[in-house]
């Protein structure tokens, strides 16, 4: 199939102008030359006051910088990008049918490729610096002024290159999610346009909304430790809409459609376990008292999730399934995410197993009665564990712990918190994502032909066949 490259890059150009539409040309951040004073709920441990004689200019990397915090982020950065690849594109090609395999590993490794570019020109900078309550500024556009003596306020001990990649691992793995609702039926160049303009105008805001300088999201008191509604309920959101637009795949409810090979699904599954301690500990931004107990409530959640999707499974079907107690662990994960660093092990067991009870009937249930066709569940599993997390973590949250008490500790008001959060980030996510998905099929096309769907994406766009 050949492409009309002029209208790729007309729909590229105009997607790209879409995204920037609101962005604040903010000028360049100042570092605060006392950490002292930087404020960032992801961090335990405050370093000592740095003299410096200019205020505009970044402290000597020597006067704050944790060798033990850096150490620990740069170890963490290395596990979430492992999530992504392998994890995810192991998890995701396993359970595809095999004529898609290869086009699903491919789309997952181009996703990673593409954004580590798009976050170091634009969304680094329109995420993490100072800009409104609603976007960043351009400070940081292609890392200009990044250099060995910086920090950014929200991670004051480690060097800011550090941080800004970590960063880039989240913003890799939430656009890798949603291809697993349309997998099977969308256009390798339509699937590039889109994750373009989607990362620029839709994470990058809600990342900021919720993590950055001056978010108001964040502002306002939502709870995310590592992403609940920035990744997972966005990416699940974003992956509804997508597969609402394109469409059921050819024969979808007639004919069978199994995954081809569920070794490898169990493969990725637990490379994601193993990489969301990166996620979740990671978080803490540091090697603290915080990071070790966030690790702690993501394996218990993480377990416990896992085997009560897996009973429920056996209860309802009569037999426990592999793909279902993986499904489980995952719901697990995504739950506990933004709770990891606000809720003790009690909190995270119950988490733990109201995840994997849900999510299984969002995957199970619900998309049979509402007649969508989710390919891997993206929305069953990564929308409703990350809505149902927030939602948590507004009544399990322990002051001890992260600064914040949960209804179950007398506040009350943390739970209509966390659920403004959650519907800000659903109707903000659901309404861009339409308008991004219906520009890109009106310009290039989002599906793939019928005749190219029954023969398989990887033949039929990539020349390839996994034998």
């Amino acid at each position: 199939m050949k492409i009309n490259m002029k209208k790729w890059f007309i729909s590229l150009g105009l997607l790209c102008l879409l995204s920037f539409s609101g962005m604040s040309m903010a000028d360049d951040v100042t570092i605060p030359t006392d950490p002292a004073a930087a404020t960032s709920a992801n961090t335990a441990e405050t370093p000592p006051a740095t003299p410096a004689a200019d205020a505009a200019t970044a402290p000597n990397p020597a006067a704050f910088i944790n060798a033990g915090d850096n150490a620990w982020m740069l170890t963490s950065t290395a596990l979430v990008l492992m999530m992504t690849i392998p994890g995810l594109a192991l998890f995701y090609g396993g359970m595809v049918r095999k004529k898609n395999a290869l086009a699903t590993l491919m789309q997952v490794f181009a996703i990673t490729c593409l954004v580590t570019v798009l976050w170091m020109m634009f969304g680094y900078s329109m995420a993490f610096t100072a800009g409104n309550s609603f976007i960043g500024g351009m400070s940081r556009m292609f890392l200009i002024g990044m250099g060995l003596d910086n920090a950014n306020p929200l991670a004051p001990t480690i060097p800011e290159s550090t941080y800004m990649t970590f960063q880039m691992t989240f913003a890799i793995i939430t656009p890798a999610l949603i291809v697993g609702a349309f997998a099977d039926r969308m256009k390798f160049s339509a699937l590039i346009v889109f994750i373009t303009a989607w990362l620029l105008a839709v994470y990058a805001p809600i990342a900021h909304m919720v993590w950055g300088p001056g978010g108001w999201l964040g502002a306002d008191g939502v709870l995310d430790y590592a992403g609940g509604t920035v990744v997972h309920t966005n990416a699940g959101v974003a992956g509804l809409v997508a597969a609402l637009v394109i469409g059921k795949r050819v024969g979808y409810g007639t004919e069978p459609m199994p995954p081809h090979n569920l070794a490898l699904a169990m493969i990725g599954a637990s490379l994601l376990w193993v990489g969301w301690f990166g996620f979740n500990a990671g978080s803490a931004g540091a090697a603290s008292d915080r990071a070790g107990m966030a690790m702690a409530v993501t394996q218990i959640a993480t377990a416990s999730a896992a085997l009560s999707w897996m009973f429920i499974e056996w209860m309802g079907r009569g037999k426990p399934s592999l793909l279902g107690i993986c499904s489980g662990a995952v719901s697990g994960l995504v739950a506990i995410t933004p709770a990891s660093g606000f809720v003790g092990p009690s909190g995270a067991l119950f988490i733990g197993l109201a995840a994997g009870i849900t999510c299984y009937w969002g995957a199970v249930y619900l998309k049979r009665m509402m007649g969508y066709d989710d390919s891997l569940d993206v929305f069953g599993v990564h929308a409703i564990g990350g809505i149902l997390g927030a939602l948590l973590t507004g009544i399990f949250a322990v002051k001890a712990i992260g600064g914040t008490a949960g209804v179950l500790e007398g506040n009350t008001d943390q739970l209509f918190i966390q659920a403004t959060g959650v519907g800000v980030t659903i109707v903000y996510d659901a309404a861009i994502t339409y308008l991004i998905l219906k520009i890109v099929d009106a310009v290039i096309g989002l599906r793939v032909t019928e005749s190219q769907e029954e023969d398989g994406l990887d033949v039929s766009l990539h020349g390839e066949r996994l034998e």
